[in-house]
């Protein structure tokens, strides 16, 4: 199983010093990724310390050789296609491949996935949807990543359309919410369900990641069922409970579950 890295509060939140930091232990402890949020706020009515998630993975990226990095999610119902694209794409080069797009829903959502995919080609493009129009539009340079930049689709289980969208891409993050909104964590067993309902409806054979999320302490014993019921990727969250800044970064200087 791959590892990554990831905290609750997500890791654009804080202290942009220990953020860096932490992207570059994430490397020199053993973890396969670092990966943050791209939202505007996290709690309505409260203000937070939030830096922007291509600025920050760009800086690591230049910090860094090997870890993949990559944001979850972008809500691409609130970017622009082409904007979006030469982002992905620069940072895709400055990390000599690297990069991870996951994205979450967008309105009409599979226009807008096909049309950034397009622009990522680097082949002329023509498309005229209900909020986008492009006329004869060719973006270079196109990404390190071939036939493109992996995208991971992340959705609210049991809601079966983002999945059905995950299945034409390269991996899916099943994510769920209490009655009032907030995220939390699965179990293995919705998890499992999630993955199967979304590798039913494949038709590729490429190689395609699922996304589980939990807060491990470095015991495999808690990663082991998310990895029978099909994960490739673990996410290491922490509850994000006053310091979890210093617990997160002794959890990666410790390295992954073992």
């Amino acid at each position: 199983m791959r590892r990554a890295e990831r905290r609750e509060p997500p890791p654009n939140v804080g202290d942009l010093d220990l953020l860096l930091e932490l992207g570059v232990e994430t490397e020199r402890s053993g973890w396969d990724g670092f990966f943050v949020w791209d939202r505007m706020g996290f709690v309505v009515g409260v203000p937070t310390t939030v830096f922007d998630p291509w600025v920050l993975l760009a800086a690591l990226a230049e910090r860094t050789e090997r870890i993949r990095l990559g944001t979850m999610v972008t809500p691409v119902a609130r970017r622009r296609p082409w904007k979006l694209a030469r982002e992905t794409v620069t940072l895709d080069r400055l990390s000599r491949g690297r990069l991870t797009l996951g994205v979450g829903l967008g309105y009409p959502p599979d226009a807008d996935f096909e049309l950034l995919e397009r622009l990522w080609s680097g082949e002329p493009v023509d498309f005229e949807g209900s909020h986008f129009r492009i006329r004869d539009t060719r973006f270079l340079p196109t990404s390190v990543q071939r036939p493109r930049i992996p995208v991971w689709v992340g959705g609210m289980w049991p809601n079966r359309a983002p999945f059905r969208r995950a299945a034409r891409w390269d991996g899916v993050y099943p994510i769920k919410v209490t009655a009032d909104g907030e995220p939390y964590l699965h179990s293995a067993e919705e998890f499992a369900e999630a993955f199967a309902y979304t590798s039913e409806l494949r038709s590729s054979t490429r190689s395609f990641d699922a996304v589980a999320s939990g807060a491990s302490d470095g015991d495999h014993a808690v990663v082991a069922p998310f990895e029978e019921a099909g994960a490739t990727w673990w996410l290491e969250s922490d509850e994000g409970t006053t310091g979890w800044e210093a617990r997160l970064l002794e959890q990666v200087r410790a390295g992954p579950p073992r």
